[in-house]
C-alpha cells in the first residue's frame, strides 16, 4: 500500500506519515521546506513539490504512476494566511492563501483521480479546518479556502463514487505546534490580546476544552482510508474538541 502526503515534512502531514508508516504503507511526502523533507525518515520518498505549482503536481503524479499504485492521497498543503480585517485584508495574501490551501488541493484531485480511477479504488482525504465549517472573524482568506475544500471534497466523492473511489474531509480544531503559535501570536497583536489569553480562548471554545495534537489527526485519516471506513465518503469529520466557539475572546 502507498499514501502521498502533501505539505508532509512537519506538522499535521508529518504526523500522517508515522500513522501510515505504522498502519503498513509505504510514505511519499512532499514538502517545499528542503531542510524539514532532509529530516524525514530514510524510508520515506521525499520530493521538493509546491502544490500550488501545476508544473511540479503534474510532473510529481507522473512519477508515483510510473512507479506503481497510489492508495491514498492527502490532501494536506495549506498556508495560514494573514490575520487581518477583511479591508486590510492585502490582495495578494489573499490570493497565496488560497493558492496554495484550495488550488494545492484541486492540484492533487486532478492528477490523482485518474490514477485512482483506473484502479478502481483509493481514498482521498482533505485537510479542512474548523474554518471551514464556521465563519471567522479575521482570517476570511484562510476560511474561505478551507469552505472551498470541502466543497471540492463533495464533488470528488460524488464524481469519483462511481469508480469505487472515496473523498472525504477533516476539520482540525486548534492544533498543538508551531504553526498554531504563530496564529496565537498574529491573533494577540490584531486583537490587542496577549498571547495566553488567545490560547485559553480557543481551548474554552471547545466542550473538551483542550486542543488537539497532530497525531489525533493523522489517526482519522489512517481511519477513513481504512476498510473500516469503506462506506464512508463526502463526509466533514471534525477533530477539535467539539469547536463551540470559533472567535476566542479573553
Amino acid at each position: 500500500m502507498r499514501v502521498l502526503i502533501t505539505a508532509g515534512a512537519s506538522g499535521i502531514g508529518y504526523a500522517m506519515g508515522q500513522a501510515f508508516e505504522a498502519a503498513g504503507y509505504d510514505v511519499w511526502v512532499t514538502d517545499v521546506d528542503e531542510t524539514a523533507l532532509a529530516a524525514c525518515p530514510d524510508n520515506w520518498t521525499m520530493r521538493r513539490v509546491d502544490a500550488a505549482s501545476e508544473s511540479d503536481m503534474s510532473a510529481l503524479f507522473a512519477e508515483v504512476s510510473a512507479t506503481g499504485p497510489l492508495d491514498v492521497v492527502c490532501a494536506n498543503a495549506g498556508v495560514a494566511g494573514p490575520t487581518a480585517k477583511v479591508e486590510d485584508v492585502a490582495w495578494d495574501d489573499w490570493k497565496s492563501c488560497v493558492d496554495v490551501t484550495l488550488g494545492g488541493a484541486f492540484l492533487t484531485a486532478k492528477y490523482a483521480a485518474p490514477i485512482m480511477k483506473t484502479a478502481g479504488a483509493g481514498a482521498i482525504v482533505l485537510t479542512s479546518s474548523t474554518a471551514g465549517v464556521f465563519g471567522y472573524p479575521n482570517r476570511a482568506p484562510y476560511a474561505a479556502a478551507k469552505w472551498g475544500v470541502i466543497g471540492l471534497m463533495k464533488t470528488l466523492a460524488m464524481e469519483l463514487g462511481p469508480f469505487g473511489v472515496r473523498a472525504n474531509a477533516i476539520c482540525p480544531g486548534a492544533v498543538e505546534g508551531p504553526r498554531m503559535e504563530g496564529v496565537l501570536e498574529r491573533e494577540a497583536a490584531a486583537k490587542g490580546m496577549s498571547r495566553d489569553a488567545v490560547y485559553e480562548g480557543y481551548a474554552a471554545g471547545t466542550s473538551m476544552k483542550t486542543f488537539v495534537r497532530a497525531s489525533d489527526i493523522a489517526d482519522m485519516a489512517v481511519f477513513l482510508s481504512s476498510s473500516g471506513a469503506g462506506r464512508v465518503s463526502g463526509q466533514v469529520i471534525s477533530v477539535d474538541g467539539h469547536t463551540e466557539n470559533p472567535d476566542p475572546k479573553p
